[in-house]
């Protein structure tokens, strides 16, 4: 049998209520196969990477355990993504739901449909603040901390927590 494998996975929306749609999709990672949710993030708040003529995004974090091999998690994110009408009409552009496959364990994967670690996570506050909130001492498999990585881009106000009670 396959061992369980440890891997992070981003969330994203900005629109179609935001915030539903990441917590929604929090709940849908607790039934994908061979997979459990161990934690998630808080919410945060976002502006758009890339064309700033759309609304600002609501992120997380979570922490799952799978079996299943890289290809099959991203298929069931995927998969998860376009329950959620998500829609790929430019590049960095609006989106329901946005689903990013960090970390894979420790493994270092170059594939045509998928690289890990996540090739952009190193340079977004929106990611590493949550994923620091998760795991505080994480490295990423190169050895990089993401404590250290975090500090470097935290500028104020970029990426706001949101109130446990935001709806």
């Amino acid at each position: 049998m396959t061992p369980l494998v440890d891997v992070y996975v981003a969330l994203g929306s900005n629109l179609d209520e935001p915030i539903a749609q990441v917590r929604r999709a929090l709940d849908e990672l607790d039934r994908l196969p061979l997979s459990r949710r161990i934690a998630a993030s808080r919410l945060y708040a976002s502006r758009p990477v890339g064309p700033q003529d759309q609304p600002d995004f609501i992120n997380a974090v979570a922490h799952l355990r799978t079996r299943l091999s890289p290809l099959a998690l991203l298929d069931q994110l995927q998969a998860l993504e376009q329950r959620h009408r998500r829609i790929r009409l430019r590049h960095w552009g609006p989106r329901t739901l946005d689903l990013d496959l960090l970390l894979y364990g420790d493994e270092f994967l170059t594939l045509p449909r998928l690289q890990v670690p996540h090739r952009e996570m190193a340079t977004r506050a929106f990611v590493l603040l949550p994923l620091l909130e998760l795991a505080p001492g994480l490295r990423l498999p190169d050895g990089r901390r993401i404590a250290a990585l975090a500090e470097a881009l935290a500028a104020p106000g970029e990426v706001e927590v949101l109130p446990d009670d935001a709806s």
